[in-house]
């Protein structure tokens, strides 16, 4: 987890705005100066939730931890469109993805197939992990290097796979 700082923490005066937070709140004001409803209350939402984790860990997240919230919240999303769409709503389900668009903005690039194999292959050089046994401290290394790049299923899916053809190749 990264630092933290207290909730009423601000920034010094005359920075400009570096922090996804910082983003955040800029794009919500930009959408709000542009009338932009739909940005408006993604923007809104996200914001929302940003604020409830903040208040249960009694802390400002960092942004490490935002994005945790924000991978959340597209996931939420994500749901919601399966469901809307089995229901035949599909005014909601536009309404879910445009929401999902404005969220995706501001997650950092998703690792491709290539950069997620390395990068498996080097937590379980660094690890030392021999068998599936120990998936959990090559997942350990890996979560705050693919948080938000690359969805947890698929890299332990991935570490199972190969740690698996270790084992069956010694």
């Amino acid at each position: 987890m990264g630092a933290t700082q207290p909730l009423d923490a601000q920034p010094p005066r005359g920075a400009t705005p570096v922090s996804l937070r910082d983003r955040l709140d800029e794009e919500l004001k930009a959408a709000m100066r542009s009338n932009d409803a739909m940005r408006r209350d993604a923007l809104r939402m996200v914001l929302a939730a940003v604020q409830r984790a903040e208040k249960e860990g009694r802390h400002r997240l960092a942004d490490d931890e935002m994005l945790g919230v924000l991978t959340r919240e597209l996931k939420v999303r994500h749901e919601s469109v399966d469901t809307f769409r089995a229901g035949g709503r599909e005014d909601l389900v536009a309404k879910e993805e445009a929401a999902i668009a404005v969220v995706s903005e501001f997650m950092p690039q998703p690792l491709s197939d290539a950069d997620l194999r390395a990068l498996v292959e080097q937590a379980i050089a660094e690890t030392g992990a021999e068998s599936p046994r120990d998936i959990g401290k090559v997942m350990g290394w890996l979560s705050p290097k693919t948080r938000g790049r690359a969805d947890g299923k698929v890299v332990s899916g991935l570490v199972t796979q190969l740690l698996a053809a270790r084992t069956a190749g010694s």
